[in-house]
């Protein structure tokens, strides 16, 4: 069978950018839904029949008594009744809406393409990986949630962080995918500065990994200070807790702290690559880019910083993880510009 023509390519690509777009905003929306309190909201899991709210005062108060049956009804919200309920519940429901919608848009374009021959038999393998990838996040936020509604009213920030840290890994996957569908290799060299690139997105990575268990600790709550923490360059009670690896992930001073320094670390070495690119000779895609990733860097930063020393406002709160997934996407579309020089290399 023929490789996919120009036109197939494009319409494949177009519809796996509409993905990630959709996983963008399902991931904002996540973090919306934690900051105000409404991701315990739904107790059941019911991934089918679960599609539709409650649509009488009846169903309305049948979901309220199950929500009272909960620790955070009784820790947090005692005070709670049906208005107040339905105020967290509807964004959690739209949260979980909107994950079904990712998946439909995902699987009945596949099929459309599959059978139209635009994709190919022995590409199936990379797409249902994406699908598999993202059947695995869902699932993980099924347990996530779970783990907030047994003894204490707050979700496990491990699984907070694995449920955020797969969303960027579907998210990264089909942007690279689609990136490769309208810009195909030509078997030419890679660009000298390939690997920095991948090491930086690696390293954007790992920052807003880090603040998933910042998020899941609260820990923007406490040290709203800046550049100081508490008066200190570095706070007390860093590794007071045993073991030791901990600290890194339970302790809320360390978590905090780690996030600064990779934040920190991360924009110090993008302003770095900026004014080194400047001098660099850089393919015409990737030279634009060097100032959106200059931008985006500075703006993330600054909204960190500002969401913390206004202690963790929603808006600014869930800019922050826009934005850094903004920045994501800019290093990451670096990266695939510079996988070649244009110049092909001899067999």
């Amino acid at each position: 069978m023929s490789a996919a023509t120009p036109r197939q390519r494009k319409a494949i690509a177009n519809w796996l950018l509409i993905c990630c777009a959709l996983v963008f905003v399902m991931t904002v929306l996540g973090g919306v839904t934690r900051l105000t309190g409404s991701g315990l909201s739904m107790v059941e899991w019911r991934p089918i029949m679960g599609a539709l709210p409650p649509l009488s005062a009846a169903e309305w108060q049948d979901k309220f008594e199950i929500y009272q049956e909960t620790p955070e009804f009784r820790h947090v919200n005692p005070h709670f009744d049906v208005d107040d309920f339905k105020s967290i519940f509807w964004l959690e429901y739209l949260h979980r809406l909107l994950g079904r919608l990712i998946g439909f848009a995902f699987v009945i374009p596949f099929v459309v393409f599959a059978v139209r021959g635009y994709i190919r038999p022995g590409e199936y393998p990379k797409y249902l990986l994406m699908l598999a990838l993202g059947g695995a996040q869902a699932f993980v936020g099924k347990i996530m949630v779970a783990s907030g509604q047994v003894d204490a009213p707050h979700v496990s920030q491990y699984k907070l962080t694995m449920h955020l840290a797969m969303a960027v890994v579907v998210y990264i996957y089909m942007f690279w995918v689609a990136l490769s569908l309208l810009n195909p290799a030509a078997g030419a060299q890679r660009h000298p500065w390939f690997r920095r690139t991948v090491a930086l997105a690696g390293l954007v990575t790992l920052t807003i990994v880090s603040g998933g268990f910042v998020a899941g600790l609260k820990a923007g709550l406490i040290y709203n200070t800046f550049p100081l923490m508490g008066g200190n360059w570095i706070p007390p009670g860093l590794m007071v807790l045993d073991p030791w690896w901990r600290n890194f992930f339970d302790n809320m001073t360390t978590v905090q702290f780690n996030h600064r320094i990779l934040a920190i670390t991360t924009l110090t070495l993008i302003i770095a690559y900026w004014w080194q690119a400047r001098q660099a000779s850089l393919p015409p895609r990737a030279a634009p880019a060097t100032t959106a990733l200059l931008g985006a860097g500075l703006f993330q930063v600054a909204l960190g910083i500002s969401t913390l020393l206004l202690q963790v406002p929603v808006s600014l709160a869930a800019s922050h993880q826009g934005v850094a997934l903004m920045l994501l996407t800019v290093t990451v579309y670096l990266a695939h510009s510079l996988r070649d020089t244009g110049i092909i290399s001899s067999p």
